[in-house]
């Protein structure tokens, strides 16, 4: 499955080029995210690439978790945002 790491720095509108593209090719994608601010960007990216595919007859779903992910060595709790076609 195709993950999309996303920053506090992201810009919202490429994200969610990213998410329909990938959406449209394989039907789901994983977002993960560490932070507020990247959550924030995540899920605006998320609600700005529904508006992207569902003109196109695709409805999409986000189902949220939590993960541990290690960056440098240091265990971090994230979110990770699996949006697929409903």
């Amino acid at each position: 499955m195709e993950v999309l790491k996303v920053s506090a720095g992201s810009k919202p509108v490429a994200v969610a080029g990213a998410i329909a593209g990938v959406i449209r090719s394989k039907g789901k994608v994983e977002v993960q995210a560490i932070g507020a601010g990247a959550i924030n960007q995540a899920v605006k990216a998320i609600a700005i690439s529904r508006g992207y595919v569902a003109p196109g007859g695709i409805e999409i779903v986000c189902i949220p978790s939590f993960i541990d992910i290690s960056i440098d060595g240091e265990e971090r709790t994230g979110i990770r945002l699996l949006v697929e076609v409903r």
